[in-house]
């Protein structure tokens, strides 16, 4: 009985670099592989000891091997998959603006409003049903008493005369951010 192990070991040993290639060329890793290759020797004792290995011993560690892998693989897609659903985006902690960019987005939310109330008054109001109110063209067109074609160009051209207005006055800034 204790030849037995003695002429596995010997076997493991004698295909222990073929395992190793053939499992670093499975893993991309040949630390991973040369785990792998010993938790299949651990396998695979056991198993032909109790005359379990239906296969040629040989032909059994390799077997071994590539399901080793497969578990690996498995394991790890689900672990990513499990560590995704752990922290739901909501709860990850949002990066904090600095104060210049507070600063900046406030002043363009000014401008941005300072224009939207400039509008005329059947822009204004059709722009802020649609864009701020969640409000369908055909609502716009039923409150102004217009016809839907109307209310989707007062619309579009609220958002064209407001965004051609915010573009010049981002042009005419100097490079630091500061009007002259």
């Amino acid at each position: 009985m204790n030849e037995r192990p003695d002429l596995h070991f010997g076997l493991y040993m004698a295909h222990r670099p073929v395992l190793i290639d053939y499992a670093s060329r499975l893993l991309g890793t040949r630390e991973g592989a040369e785990d792998i290759v010993q938790e299949a020797f651990l396998r695979f004792l056991p198993a032909t000891s109790r005359g379990e290995a239906a296969l040629p011993p040989r032909s059994y560690l390799f077997r071994i091997v590539r399901n080793l892998v497969i578990d690996r693989h498995r394991r790890r897609k689900l672990e990513a998959k499990q560590s995704e659903q752990d922290a739901p985006d909501w709860a990850a902690p949002q990066a904090m603006p600095t104060p210049e960019e507070s600063v900046l987005f406030c002043e363009g939310m000014r401008r941005a409003m300072d224009m939207i109330a400039s509008l005329p008054e059947k822009q204004r109001i059709a722009l802020e049903m649609v864009r701020f109110g969640g409000y369908s063209a055909e609502d716009v067109a039923a409150h102004l008493g217009v016809s839907l074609r109307t209310a989707y160009r007062l619309v579009e051209d609220a958002m064209i005369a407001v965004t051609t207005r915010l573009q010049q006055d981002t042009d005419d800034l100097p490079p630091h951010g500061r009007k002259p």
